[in-house]
């Protein structure tokens, strides 16, 4: 019992150890944001997060779009509302699927890729070179993949709910034969930008700084080792997976 007490206790350190650093992190590579001189190399990481991240997202939203098109109409149809079909399909990306795997398929790709990057800086001492130098490796290293993240994440699921809306109007109107006017009308109608599109911004966004977040602190604190490169990318991957999901909840529990 007293060694179940001491475990308990020791990781509960651990735990709180962990936050604190990574809260130190968020304080000195947040703010303030990256000026003039970090310009370049915000747009570096843009590119690298971002647009090398936009293949993936656009397959995964067309197919996304597809397939919702395909289940939505079997269902729909039943009930004589196909007509609807746009609507649902827009709602449903715009809202929560366009959001949440966008997150998803982003720290996979990208997020994962910041991790073994800062980790194996770390361990070639290439950020011990940095402050021997006189170059704070958190404003030249961290903060741009950072706010990258942070600016990446919303534009990458906008463009996968464009893309999947894109998706389910050629399966609705060009394969299973819904009208053109009824699909794209009752989309105009039923989706408001305040009430369904600006929520999924917001989304988007917080899922953004959560994912770049974890990716970040678990690269900047892994152990130098081949080993502790592993560790880190892969809770950088398991663990934005299970903030994204329960983010998801509360957010939509608050919104709704």
């Amino acid at each position: 019992m007293i060694k179940r007490i001491r475990l308990l206790g020791r990781k509960s350190l651990e735990l709180l150890g962990t936050l604190g650093r990574a809260g130190q992190l968020w304080r000195f590579a947040v703010w303030p944001p990256p000026g003039p001189s970090s310009f370049v190399l915000l747009v570096k990481q843009i590119y690298e997060l971002g647009v090398l991240s936009v293949v993936i997202i656009v397959l995964s939203g067309f197919s996304i779009g597809a397939v919702l098109a395909l289940q939505g109409y079997t269902q729909l149809v039943k009930f004589g509302a196909e007509s609807s079909l746009g609507l649902g399909v827009a709602l449903v990306l715009v809202m929560e699927i366009g959001p949440v795997v966008s997150a998803l398929l982003f720290a996979g790709r990208a997020g994962s890729a910041v991790t073994a990057e800062i980790a194996l800086m770390k361990a070639t001492e290439q950020l011990s070179s940095m402050e021997m130098m006189g170059v704070d490796p958190v404003k030249q290293v961290l903060a741009p993949r950072l706010w990258a993240g942070f600016i990446a994440l919303p534009v990458l699921a906008l463009l996968f709910s464009l893309v999947g809306i894109w998706g389910a109007s050629l399966i609705g109107v060009n394969w299973l034969g819904v009208y053109e006017g009824s699909f794209w009308v009752s989309m105009q109608e039923g989706v408001d930008f305040n009430q369904h599109v600006l929520k999924g911004i917001i989304k988007s966004i917080v899922f953004g700084m959560a994912v770049t977040w974890i990716s970040v602190f678990q690269g900047y604190d892994s152990l130098p080792t081949s080993e502790g490169i592993a560790s880190a990318t892969t809770r950088t991957v398991v663990y934005s997976s299970i903030s994204v999901l329960a983010l998801d909840f509360f957010l939509t529990l608050m919104m709704f």
